[in-house]
């Protein structure tokens, strides 16, 4: 019996072992971000810049896309019918890439094709600018944060390799800590910023295409209509 209950007692306190060693374990993000040392505020800063950059440019892309299809056959019912000023006051009314490049070809009426259309071409690309405006440093973000990261992890295997030379023969694994936390921690968040900058980049890319194609398309169909025998 008293075998028994010795037996109990060891299993008991295993138990309650186990049950608090992983609460000791258990690090925050906050504090292993911390263990990277300072490498870490260029990444952070980064990815402030990134998270900024993609909700500015999304919402003002998707503004940008708000095309009424009807507008160009109302646009088309005015300048037939001799009713010019009204045809750049509706586009006015819209305020979108696309109704400001007509808008522009409807001022130029009664100039030659060629004027019309270079004057359209030119808006054209100054709104595509403005659609792309932040989106070279969201490329660089994404290039830049692993390289830092990498560059963190160099510096924590430098200081890991400088305490090994410095202890001599009394190496001790806590005194590697440091220099590993901070190599392994960069590499995780340059890599993480890199790659969701990465997709943020392509994704406001794809929407500008999309943006792009619907002014191309409604500047062509404006061009096609002043084409058309009077």
């Amino acid at each position: 019996m008293l075998k028994l209950l010795l037996i109990q007692a060891d299993l008991t306190t295993e138990l309650d072992s186990l049950a608090t060693e992983p609460e000791g374990i258990t690090t925050k993000f906050i504090d292993m971000a911390m263990k990277g040392g300072w490498i870490m505020i260029p990444i952070i800063l980064l990815s402030i810049i990134a998270v900024y950059i993609f909700f500015d440019r999304y919402f003002a892309i998707k503004k940008a896309g708000k095309f009424d299809d009807s507008l160009l056959e109302k646009i088309k019912v005015y300048i037939t019918s001799g009713k010019i000023d009204s045809a750049l006051a509706l586009c006015r009314n819209n305020t979108n890439p696309a109704s400001r490049m007509l808008e522009k070809g409807i001022s130029r009426i009664g100039r030659p094709l060629a004027d019309v259309n270079a004057a359209i071409e030119n808006l054209g690309n100054l709104e595509i600018s403005k659609l792309e405006k932040g989106l070279p440093v969201l490329a660089s973000v994404a290039g830049g944060a692993p390289m830092i990261g990498f560059l963190g992890t160099v510096m924590g295997m430098i200081q890991a390799f400088y305490d090994m030379s410095n202890a001599g023969n009394n190496i001790d694994v806590t005194l590697l800590s440091t220099g590993i936390y901070q190599a392994m921690v960069t590499t995780v968040a340059g890599l993480i910023v890199g790659i969701i900058a990465y997709f943020a980049y392509n994704i406001l890319v794809a929407n500008v295409e999309k943006v792009v194609f619907k002014m191309e398309a409604a500047t062509t169909e404006f061009m096609d209509l002043l084409n058309e025998p009077a």
